[in-house]
């Protein structure tokens, strides 16, 4: 039986997954450019240099290989997936990796180009545009500084039922100046999914 559902855009019934990964992407632009060779550098197999003759290269973050003469251009995708990630450090992580990328391409005068799919307001796709890694860090410190968040300060996250995160409260000696905030409920992880560093037990 055909959905009822029908994307307002092409008419397609179908979904389609919004961050697909490094291999799907792979296939999909072997298939849309079949004569141009690709290759693919992340968890399975990472590749330190690529020769510099034309292909495409489908990384991960942070397993970008080097290309002979640099590359002619970079696309970085799923920008809003790693901007919108629940942590402090998700913009300057995404700007870290972003620039990392970026400086593997061709100098502007050399016809090198840099792609960046996210929203073009937020604050570390402009540092990205302008290049001002160390503006955006300046900002980012005054601002924590005033609410108190890292690295003007310290702190310790304790994940675990509430029975057990009430007695080690209990029992914790903290310094006079600590102020504890939460606790606060946490999604669990489904059994036989892999946890992420930092996420709470399964169960």
């Amino acid at each position: 039986e055909e959905s009822a559902w029908h994307c307002p855009e092409c008419g397609s019934p179908r979904l389609r997954a919004q961050v697909i990964g490094a291999r799907r992407t792979a296939e999909e632009l072997g298939r849309a450019f079949p004569a141009v060779p690709v290759r693919t550098s992340g968890r399975e197999q990472v590749l330190d240099t690529v020769p510099g003759t034309p292909a495409l290269v489908v990384s991960t973050p942070g397993a970008e290989p080097v290309a002979e003469d640099g590359y002619a251009a970079a696309l970085l995708l799923d920008g809003w997936a790693m901007l919108s990630r629940p942590d402090l450090r998700a913009g300057e992580d995404a700007l870290r990796r972003w620039i990392g990328a970026a400086a593997l391409v061709r100098p502007q005068e050399a016809g090198g180009t840099v792609v960046v799919v996210a929203e073009p307001t937020l604050r570390p796709v402009q540092a990205l545009v302008r290049w001002d890694p160390a503006g955006h860090a300046l900002r980012e410190l005054s601002e924590r500084a005033e609410l108190g968040f890292p690295p003007v300060s310290r702190m310790a996250a304790v994940t675990g039922p509430p029975e057990a995160v009430a007695d080690f409260l209990r029992g914790v000696a903290l310094p006079p100046t600590a102020e504890i905030l939460g606790p606060v409920p946490v999604p669990a992880t489904p059994a036989g999914r892999p946890r992420r560093p930092g996420a709470p037990p399964p169960g």
